[in-house]
């Protein structure tokens, strides 16, 4: 439910409160990419050396970094390329629902690890939700849909996560297998911070207070995982 609500409020906030929504960015941008090296990235290394080299579970973060950075570039491209039809107002926020839905996933591998890795992993989708709101609306109000269309498109990308979630709960995964899983998951949050978030807090106010934010942001991970144990 955290998740959607995430969502539901950074979507609300884009319409009323645009000149705080930088700093926020930026702080998220920080607890994402915290949670991918703080946390996901040892984790995968530990679990994932039962199931392949330690080599192996670098190159899956690798890939992950670069297989998302492929889908988001391409779901770009493909909503360029619908603008003259009105569709770049569905497939922009259609591409940010999958996005939540990977998310729910990386939430439901993590608690099969240990509760307290779900909960850091978590606190980052949330803080990745809160961004996947206000982009929502953003896009679709941009692709020239209206607000009732923005207020349906943030309603499914709010349920995507809990949908992710939820199909984790049907399958376990094996414990070496799960750990180059989640090298993959850490890979998807490194660029979601650092080339979607980070970047986007600091086009819309460059100023050393988002950089800030962002240092914040990672330092809070860090020390959420060394109370719970990490």
């Amino acid at each position: 439910m955290a998740t959607g609500c995430a969502t539901l409020v950074g979507g609300a906030l884009a319409l009323r409160f645009q000149r705080q929504i930088p700093l926020i960015l930026g702080l998220s941008a920080g607890a994402v990419i915290g949670v991918a090296l703080f946390d996901l990235a040892p984790e995968a290394l530990a679990l994932g050396a039962r199931a392949a080299p330690q080599a192996v579970v670098l190159g899956l973060i690798g890939a992950g970094f670069c297989g998302y950075m492929l889908l988001e570039r391409s779901f770009g491209a493909a909503a360029e390329g619908r603008a003259r039809t009105g569709a770049a107002g569905h497939f922009g926020p259609a591409s940010l629902v999958a996005h939540s839905l990977l998310d729910g996933l990386g939430v439901g591998l993590a608690f099969q690890v240990a509760p307290a890795i779900g909960v850091v992993v978590a606190a980052a989708v949330l803080a990745h939700d809160f961004a996947d709101g206000v982009n929502t609306v953003t896009l679709s109000l941009t692709g020239g849909g209206g607000p009732a269309r923005a207020r349906g498109w943030l309603a499914a990308d709010a349920l995507a996560p809990l949908a992710g979630i939820g199909l984790t709960r049907l399958f376990t995964v094996p414990e070496g297998p799960l750990g180059l899983a989640i090298a993959v998951f850490a890979g998807f949050f490194l660029y979601i911070g650092a080339s979607e978030l980070a970047p986007a807090s600091h086009r819309a106010l460059p100023r050393l207070w988002t950089s800030l934010a962002t240092l914040i942001g990672m330092a809070a991970i860090w020390l959420a995982v060394r109370l719970a144990g990490g």
